[in-house]
């Protein structure tokens, strides 16, 4: 996949997803062989990703979410609720995390921003570090992609990007978690989440967030609200 940043009517899109507290992450142009296919036929010739980078959009969801209680996913909801006619405007369709069949997102971030996973599995970024995330993408056909300038002749080498855990020799997100469940050998998905039913997870890492993720030391202006921190937890529990 290749990176690119394409012009134009890009910076309008941009410039909806802000007031909302979002933004372009990036674009690729895939392999024909790795494109995803759009609902009417035919690979999808670029890719723009959306997301965020700190917990900005928060208070924009928030409201969303007051004006529409009883959403079982609140945050996927609001997210196509948002980015799904943006994208439509813009002349493609967009696709999201939370859908099937699921598409291949964190590969799409690494070749988007030069990213690479953090030893939590995370992918860090050199700015917010651990505190961001990708909240959809938009596909699109040839011929938008070629009138947004979302071609390969059109891109350039890879952004250069520093990866912050190759010059961190302590690792302390690795140490960091009351029970050991980030190791070499991967996460223990079991061991978190029963630690995370008992009383000193709950008043632990289900109120104040996960530990390892809040001992990396890079990105930490961007930290999420403590409301927002909560959400992600329950999500996850």
């Amino acid at each position: 996949m290749t990176p690119v940043a394409g012009p134009g009517d890009l910076r309008v899109l941009e410039a909806a997803l802000a007031v909302h507290g979002l933004c372009l992450r990036g674009s690729v142009v895939p392999a024909e062989e790795a494109a995803p296919r759009l609902s009417a036929g035919g690979a999808a010739a670029a890719i723009v990703l959306v997301g965020h980078g700190g917990g900005g959009f928060w208070p924009v969801f928030e409201a969303w979410r007051g004006a529409h209680p009883g959403l079982s996913h609140p945050l996927d909801a609001w997210s196509k609720a948002l980015i799904a006619p943006l994208a439509a405007a813009a002349g493609g369709e967009a696709v999201f995390p939370s859908d099937r069949p699921w598409h291949p997102f964190q590969q799409w971030a690494m070749a988007a921003e030069s990213l690479k996973p953090s030893p939590l599995g995370l992918l860090i970024h050199p700015v917010y570090g651990l505190w961001h995330g990708y909240r959809g993408a938009i596909l699109f056909s040839p011929a938008a992609a070629a009138r947004l300038g979302l071609t390969p002749d059109a891109a350039g080498a890879a952004p250069v990007t520093s990866h912050p855990c190759d010059s961190c020799p302590d690792r302390p997100c690795l140490s960091a978690c009351p029970v050991g469940a980030y190791s070499p050998d991967g996460f223990d998905v079991a061991g978190c989440r029963a630690y995370l039913a008992t009383e000193a997870g709950r008043q632990g890492c289900m109120s104040g967030g996960c530990r390892a993720r809040d001992a990396c030391p890079v990105g930490r202006d961007h930290r999420y609200s403590d409301p927002q921190i909560r959400f992600h937890m329950a999500a996850f529990r």
